[in-house]
C-alpha cells in the first residue's frame, strides 16, 4: 500500500507539473516526471479524434470520407509540424543538458519562424486548390462539394496546427511536459464542445455539418496557441522569451533545419505513405473508406499515448547526452520501452476481442463495422512491434540523429508498405485486409532493423 501511495502521488506531481531530475537520480522517476504530462497531452490529442469522427459519423458515409481524404494531405503538414517540433525538441534538450538556457530561448524563436513561414505556403495552397486536391485523391464530386469547405479551412487554417506541435516541442525538450499537456487540453477541449455546436448548429450556432468541425479545430488550436505564447513570454517554465531573443539567426536557423530536415523527411515519408494507402482504400468504395477512416481514428486514440512516452524518450535522451551521460540515456529507452509494450500489449487484447463492439458505438452500417473491426483487429497483431519502435525511433531522434529513423522510414513504408500492400489488396485480389497486412509487416520489420541499428550506439556520438 506504501508503494502504491508513493506511486500516485509521484502521478499527482507530474500532473501538477513538478521538473523531472533528468540527468540525475531515479530513471524510473524521472520517466514518470516526463512521460505522464505527455500521456495526458497526447491522450487529449486522440480523444478529440475519436469524438470528432463520431459526430461526424452522423452526417453519414461521404462526410466521414472527407475526413479521411483530408486528414491523409494533412498529415504532410503535421509531418512538418513534428518534424520541426522535434528538431526543436532536440537542440533544446541538447542546450538544457548543457545548461545554457539563453542558447534554448533563441533556438525556440527560430524554430518559429520555421514553422511559420512554412504554415503560409500549405495555407495559401489549401485555400486556393482545396477541390482539386480532393479529386486528386480519389474523392467522388459528391464528396468534393460535401468536404471542399472542410479542407479549406483545415489546409488554409493549417499554421494553428503547426504553432500548437512546435511550441509543444520546445516545452518539451526543456522538460516542461506539464505546459505541452495544458495547451493542448485547453485546444481540445474548446474543440470538444464547438463540435457538435457548429456541425448540428445547436442553440444560436448554424448548422455546418462536417465543415463545422474544421472551424472547431482551428479555434480550438488558436487558442492553445496563444496559451503557449503567453507561456513562453510570461509564464513559468524553463524557456522565457525575452525582447532580445526575437532577432533572425540565421546560424541558429541552419542548424536547426539541419536537425529538422531528417525528422521532417521521415514523417512526410511516413505519412506520404498514408496517402496512397488512403488512396488503395478509396477504390474500394466510400463504405470500405469510412470503415478505414474509424479504425485508424480509434488506432490513433491509443497510439498518441504510447507515442507520449517515446517524447519522453526523446527529452531522456537529449538532456543526458548533453550533460555527457550516454550510458545512462540508453538506459533510459529500454525502460521506458518496456513500460509502452505494457500498454500495447493491453490495447491489443481489448481491440481483438472487443473490436466490433468499439466500432458499432460509432456507426450501425453493417459494411463499415466489418471493414473497420477487421482494421482493428488486424494491425493490433503489430502493437508489440509498434511498442518498442516508435520508442526507438524518437530516441534516435532526440540525439539529433535523424538520419537514421529517416532511411529506415523509407526502406520500411516505400520499399515494403506500399508494394506490399498494393500486392495483397490489389493483385492478389484480398481487398482491405491485404493493406491492413501490409502495414503490421512493414512496421514490425521497421522495429526489428531499429533495434539492430539501436543497439550499435552510433547514435550516442551524434554532435548538435
Amino acid at each position: 500500500m506504501n508503494k502504491l501511495t508513493e506511486v500516485f502521488s509521484l502521478i499527482k506531481r507530474a500532473v501538477l507539473g513538478e521538473q523531472a531530475n533528468i540527468t540525475h537520480g531515479s530513471i524510473d522517476r524521472a520517466i514518470v516526471l516526463l512521460a505522464v504530462p505527455m500521456i495526458l497531452e497526447l491522450s487529449m490529442e486522440s480523444l478529440f479524434a475519436v469524438v470528432d469522427i463520431f459526430f461526424v459519423s452522423r452526417i453519414g458515409v461521404d462526410a466521414v470520407a472527407v475526413v479521411g481524404l483530408t486528414e491523409s494531405m494533412l498529415t504532410i503538414v503535421y509531418s512538418i509540424g513534428w518534424g520541426v517540433a522535434m528538431g526543436a525538441t532536440a537542440v533544446v534538450a541538447r542546450r538544457v543538458g548543457e545548461n545554457n538556457i539563453d542558447a534554448a530561448r533563441v533556438a525556440s524563436v527560430q524554430a518559429i519562424y520555421v514553422g511559420i513561414a512554412v504554415s503560409l505556403i500549405i495555407g495559401i495552397i489549401g485555400l486556393i486548390f482545396s477541390e482539386d486536391l480532393l479529386r486528386l485523391m480519389g474523392a467522388s464530386e459528391e464528396v468534393v462539394q460535401e468536404g471542399k469547405g472542410f479542407t479549406k479551412w483545415m489546409l488554409g487554417g493549417n499554421i494553428s496546427i503547426m504553432l500548437i506541435f512546435l511550441i509543444n516541442g520546445i516545452f518539451r525538450g526543456a522538460g516542461d511536459a506539464a505546459l505541452a499537456m495544458r495547451s493542448l487540453w485547453i485546444a481540445n477541449g474548446i474543440n470538444l464542445v464547438l463540435d457538435p455546436l457548429l456541425i448540428f448548429g445547436i442553440g444560436p450556432f448554424p448548422e455546418m455539418g462536417v465543415e463545422g468541425a474544421a472551424i472547431a479545430t482551428n479555434i480550438g488550436r488558436a487558442t492553445g496557441v496563444l496559451f503557449q505564447l503567453y507561456h513562453l513570454f510570461a509564464g513559468k517554465g524553463k524557456i522565457k522569451i525575452h525582447a532580445g531573443n526575437w532577432r533572425f539567426n540565421f546560424n541558429v536557423v541552419k542548424n536547426l533545419i539541419r536537425v529538422s530536415a531528417g525528422g521532417t523527411g521521415q514523417f512526410i515519408i511516413a505519412s506520404s505513405s498514408w496517402i496512397f494507402l488512403m488512396r488503395i482504400m478509396s477504390t474500394f468504395g466510400s463504405v470500405a473508406l469510412a470503415g478505414y477512416t474509424i479504425a485508424i481514428r480509434i488506432i490513433i486514440f491509443t497510439i498518441l499515448p504510447a507515442w507520449g512516452m517515446s517524447n519522453a524518450a526523446a527529452t531522456m535522451v537529449g538532456q543526458n547526452l548533453g550533460a555527457g551521460q550516454p550510458e545512462r540515456a540508453e538506459k533510459s529507452v529500454w525502460r521506458i520501452g518496456f513500460f509502452n509494450m505494457i500498454f500495447m500489449m493491453m490495447v491489443m487484447v481489448i481491440f481483438i476481442l472487443l473490436s466490433k463492439s468499439i466500432i458499432s458505438f460509432f456507426t450501425s452500417d453493417a459494411e463499415v463495422i466489418k471493414y473497420a473491426a477487421g482494421c482493428l483487429t488486424i494491425i493490433s497483431f503489430g502493437y508489440i512491434f509498434f511498442s518498442y519502435g516508435m520508442i526507438l525511433a524518437q530516441s534516435f531522434n532526440g540525439a539529433g540523429d535523424t538520419r537514421t529513423p529517416t532511411i529506415l522510414n523509407f526502406f520500411g513504408f516505400w520499399v515494403v508498405q506500399i508494394p506490399l500492400a498494393y500486392f495483397l489488396a490489389i493483385t492478389l485480389l484480398a481487398g482491405p485486409p491485404g493493406v491492413f497486412w501490409a502495414i503490421v509487416i512493414s512496421e514490425s520489420v521497421l522495429t526489428v532493423a531499429a533495434w539492430i541499428i539501436f543497439k550499435k550506439g552510433k547514435w550516442k556520438l551524434v554532435k548538435v
